[in-house]
């Protein structure tokens, strides 16, 4: 779970509290000038009610391409988290230890394939509110757990390096990936012009959360805390009872979080000449090979996650790239681009500067990740 990782001791609960509370403002404004951009576009009489709208519009099929692909990677990395999280959890509950955690990978994919068929984003509906359920009840316990194995306040560690702290906001942007939503729930919305004050309100309450679950995980464990919370609890019936909930939580999202890779996919196979000239005047054969391709997508995620030398530090380099410039780097791009001639130069000049640090800060993280995989691997 996202959450789980704000625990990691690199950190430290005051680092990672102050990193939320001045990095909820940045991320508010982003998401609201996604909607000023796809506000500019309608006005000039162009179609923009996704992402990938908002880029073909700013800067022509590059534009889309662009964020298709970043969208399809940062959904695709918050996927292998989940495989990850998933086959460590099994792991432990079946054998008691995290070798085999490729095994039970491999073992419920079959079944994410079987899913993955399904189309209607409404069908998934169940399984996602059952998902939060199981989610909710897991996390309760989990806290209940955090308050058990309270410390005190003593010896308490901000942070440790420079690197740990760009590793704290890898995970912090990464916990907000769903940015690319933005402009299409706000298209959803029977009252669009109260998405403003209802996102300000959510993303306040799910910082608040997060922060408030990272402070209480490292008061419990301290400088033993775990990248998954959940191997830090006590072998008791609890602790079962918090993994099987975390892990049914995550089964059924899993699908979710593939279904806008899958449209993307489908969407460019559908598009593509020798696909209409072969495949489409055969139904059967259309449907056969858009659920292969469904399944070869999920197949090929999950070599990949049992790929993943640690799971702290994949989710950082995600959040740290992908994610930075899906959220801070790609709106400021199309805004310069699209209201260039109605906004003040002070807005210009700070897009200017978050596309500049953007960059730079996916390039650090990117050095960083890469240096701690080497160090692990020695």
């Amino acid at each position: 779970m996202h959450y789980d990782v704000f625990q990691k001791k690199a950190e430290g609960p005051v680092r990672v509290a102050k990193q939320e509370e001045c990095g909820i403002d940045r991320e508010v404004e982003r998401l609201f000038l996604q909607v000023m951009c796809k506000d500019k576009a309608l006005a000039k009489g162009m179609r923009c009610y996704t992402y990938g709208d908002l880029g073909q519009e700013a800067y022509g099929a590059a534009g889309r391409q662009l964020v298709d692909v970043l969208i399809c990677v940062s959904q695709i990395g918050c996927c292998i988290a989940y495989l990850i999280f998933l086959g460590t959890n099994l792991s432990s509950i079946v054998t008691g230890a995290t070798k085999q955690s490729s095994f039970f990978i491999f073992m419920l994919i079959p079944f994410e394939m079987c899913i993955a068929c399904v189309r209607s984003l409404a069908a998934l509906a169940p399984f996602s509110i059952f998902a939060d359920i199981c989610n909710m009840a897991a996390l309760a316990l989990v806290v209940r757990d955090d308050f058990h194995n309270f410390k005190g306040f003593g010896d308490l560690n901000s942070f440790t390096t420079v690197p740990a702290i760009a590793f704290a906001m890898g995970i912090g942007i990464y916990c907000f990936e769903g940015f690319g939503m933005t402009i299409t729930l706000e298209a959803s919305m029977q009252k669009p012009k109260k998405f403003g004050k209802i996102l300000a309100l959510m993303l306040s309450l799910i910082t608040l959360v997060y922060v408030a679950f990272g402070f209480l995980g490292y008061l419990a464990f301290r400088e033993e805390t775990r990248d998954i919370i959940t191997l830090n609890l006590p072998a008791s019936w609890t602790t079962v009872l918090v993994k099987a909930g975390l892990i049914i939580a995550l089964f059924f999202t899993f699908p979710v979080m593939m279904y806008p890779v899958h449209e993307i996919v489908e969407h460019k196979l559908l598009t593509s000449t020798w696909f209409q000239k072969i495949v489409m005047p055969s139904p059967h054969l259309h449907v056969l090979l858009a659920n292969a391709v469904r399944g070869i997508t999920v197949l090929g995620v999950a070599i990949v996650a049992v790929s993943v030398p640690g799971f702290g530090i994949f989710i950082s380099l995600v959040g740290g790239t992908v994610c930075a410039l899906l959220a801070f780097v790609l709106p400021s791009l199309f805004h310069m681009h699209l209201c260039w001639d109605t906004a003040h130069w002070t807005t210009c000049s700070f897009d200017i500067v978050l596309i500049v640090c953007g960059v730079l800060f996916a390039i650090y993280s990117t050095y960083t990740t890469v240096a701690q995989l080497f160090f692990h691997a020695s």
